[in-house]
C-alpha cells in the first residue's frame, strides 16, 4: 500500500492549492482521513480530518480557509487550501486509516503518505 501526495508548490499569499493524496494498493476499504503539515522547528501537527461517519475536524488556524475532501470510490484524498498564509508554509503529509479482512474480522492499518512541499511567500 502507498499513500501517493502531490499538489504542493511555491505560492503567493492570498492564493490557492489543492493538494491530492491517491492511495494504491489491496485493502478492503478506506477509513478515516486526514491531512497534517510539519513546518521546519516544529511538530507535527492536524490541519484537516474526514471521518467514515462523514464528520470533519479543522482547527482554528485554517477553519473557514481549507477543505478536505474524502473520495472513497477513487481513494482519493484532497486538500483544497484557500486564502494560504506565510505561516502555512509546510511539508504537507496525507494520512489514512485502511481497512483489512484478517481471519474473517475487520482490522485497521494506519498509513502516511511522503509529504508535499508548500511554500506560500511573495
Amino acid at each position: 500500500v502507498q499513500l501517493q501526495a502531490s499538489g504542493g508548490g511555491l505560492v503567493q499569499p492570498g492564493g490557492s492549492l489543492r493538494l491530492s493524496c491517491r492511495v494504491f494498493g489491496s485493502f478492503r476499504s478506506l477509513g478515516d482521513v486526514a491531512w497534517y503539515r510539519q513546518a521546519p522547528g516544529k511538530q507535527r501537527e492536524l490541519v484537516a480530518a474526514y471521518t467514515v461517519s462523514g464528520s470533519t475536524n479543522y482547527p482554528a488556524s485554517v477553519k473557514g480557509r481549507f477543505i478536505i475532501i474524502r473520495d472513497a470510490s477513487e481513494n482519493m484524498v484532497t486538500l483544497q487550501m484557500n486564502s494560504l498564509k506565510p505561516e502555512d508554509t509546510a511539508v504537507y503529509y496525507c494520512n489514512a486509516d485502511l481497512d483489512y479482512i484478517v481471519d474473517s474480522e475487520v482490522r485497521t492499518l494506519n498509513y502516511w503518505g511522503q509529504g508535499t512541499e508548500v511554500t506560500v511567500s511573495s
